[in-house]
């Protein structure tokens, strides 16, 4: 069972641990393409795309940057390979996956470290893409500027009325499940591609073909120049971080593992690097015409001024980014709220908590405050390598991907995931000794020049001390059992 495809049903699953949503899937119909547009709506937002493009300001130029994000594609495509063919091998969600290290009740603790993350973005994804429905709003219905001045907690009456129409509609597409996710996923990527391809047309057209992706609009020494190209791949892989652990939520409904890695490659080294290029090109060309660096799409499609193309720019990245806010911020922590109450949260009803909880942080706050977002955020974020780290170890290299699914969903000390009371308490040690290492990093400013290295620095101080700690276990187990033996 362990090497192959799991297409039974676990039965008698604890009440604790059990919900047909956190069951291994049965049905595996995501196949390449799927998997491929599942990547397109996590790449193709705004957020990928004032990403990619603010990386020039580390001092690279076009090439340069280019280059570091197609390096850092193939390592995040690589990393969910780790995580996504283990989920298409059980056909279980990120937190049911986490269970087999962390134990079958300690992996709610990574779990909901995720689910939250997923929570307070979810909010700022939607206030982020709400900003570009109040923009048409406004173009639409001149007279609704005199209601900006109308606000309640920090957010005017129009910012309202745009933050909770996406809030409704990102729900409404989540609660008919994976399977209409899937069919909304295939639609947001190619729509994305087609408003690049018209900026690019247009941005050529505006610098008459002058656009020369060997410039920087920062100049550095070229040692320096060095650092931030690593620190640059670095960056690209910590900004995939969640998806990366989560992943498995999308590939276990994967027939195989060969369509799983298939997926991934057309999804990530190919897709984002297409993306990328197209940032590039863009944000180049943006240098040429307007005399700096336009990193903000919504802010270069308002340069156009012309109101039915600003209007269809605003409806296709508020798609876009509802499309990767429905695959990164709102699948994840539906299971993973699901995985603390199985018994009484199942998937759509963790999704309506993950909604609620992301209005009650009010996000448009949290991202006026650069504060807030890089030391909660930031602080957040620093437990994820560790995280993954376990996980990846303990699956490849302690169980060696023999893994006992039935096991996953029942408690007592017969089973083999139940360690100390349903918690591995190495997986805990090795945690908490990488993050003793990853917090400081993202969170102390006299460490900001080494920060961006945070993720991976984690994953390999946490994957050493777990690796350790688990082999000196089972050395330990067959020293005493050949003296036993022996005896």
């Amino acid at each position: 069972m362990a090497n192959e495809i799991f297409t039974g049903d676990i039965l008698n699953g604890h009440e604790k641990l059990y919900n047909k949503d956190l069951a291994p899937a049965t049905e595996r119909n995501w196949n390449v393409y799927s998997l491929l547009s599942m990547w397109m709506s996590d790449v193709h937002s705004i957020g990928t795309y004032t990403f990619a493009a603010g990386l020039f300001f580390l001092g690279l130029n076009g090439w340069e940057v280019l280059i570091a994000e197609i390096i850092g594609a193939v390592v995040v495509c690589y990393l969910a390979n780790l995580t996504g063919t283990a989920g298409t091998k059980l056909g279980v969600p990120y937190p049911v996956l986490s269970r087999i290290s962390f134990g079958v009740f300690g992996g709610n603790i990574p779990a909901l470290i995720r689910g939250f993350v997923a929570v307070f973005w979810y909010g700022i994804q939607t206030y982020l893409s709400s900003v570009a429905v109040v923009a048409v709003l406004l173009l639409v219905f001149p007279g609704m500027k005199n209601m900006m001045g109308i606000s309640y907690l920090g957010l005017s009456l129009p910012g309202w009325i745009g933050f909770l129409f996406l809030w409704l509609l990102q729900f409404l597409i989540f609660r008919y499940g994976m399977e209409f996710i899937r069919k909304f996923d295939n639609f947001c990527g190619p729509a994305v591609y087609a408003m690049m391809l018209i900026l690019i047309v247009w941005i050529s057209i505006k610098a008459g073909g002058k656009i020369n992706i060997g410039i920087s609009p920062v100049h550095v020494t070229a040692g320096h120049a060095l650092f931030q190209f690593f620190s640059a791949i670095s960056l690209v892989i910590a900004y995939f971080s969640t998806i990366i652990l989560n992943v498995s939520d999308f590939t276990r409904f994967s027939p195989s593992a060969k369509t799983t890695k298939r997926g991934n490659f057309w999804g990530l080294p190919v897709n984002f690097t297409a993306f990328s290029l197209a940032s590039v090109v863009i944000t180049v060309g943006t240098i040429t015409v307007f005399g700096k660096a336009i990193t903000d799409p919504v802010l270069l499609i308002q340069k156009v001024n012309n109101p039915f193309f600003l209007v269809l720019g605003a409806i296709v990245f508020i798609i876009a980014t509802m499309g990767v806010n429905i695959v990164a911020n709102l699948v994840s922590p539906a299971y993973d709220f699901a995985n603390a109450a199985p018994k009484h949260i199942d998937f759509r009803r963790g999704a309506m908590i993950t909604s609620i909880l992301a209005v009650l942080v009010m996000p448009w706050k949290i991202y006026s405050s650069p504060v807030a977002v890089n030391y909660f955020l930031g602080g957040l974020g620093s437990l994820l390598g560790p995280i993954f780290a376990i996980i990846a170890v303990d699956y490849y290299l302690i169980k060696r991907g023999k893994i006992n699914i039935q096991a996953l969903y029942q408690t007592g000390e017969k089973h083999a995931y139940w360690y100390q009371h349903g918690y591995n308490t190495k997986a805990f040690i090795a945690f908490l000794i990488g993050i003793i290492v990853t917090v400081p990093l993202a969170l102390i400013p006299a460490f900001s020049g080494v920060s961006a290295f945070s993720w991976p620095i984690g994953v390999a101080i946490t994957g050493v001390v777990y690796g350790t700690l688990m082999w000196s276990e089972q050395y330990a187990y067959h020293s005493e059992a050949e003296t036993n033996t022996v005896n």
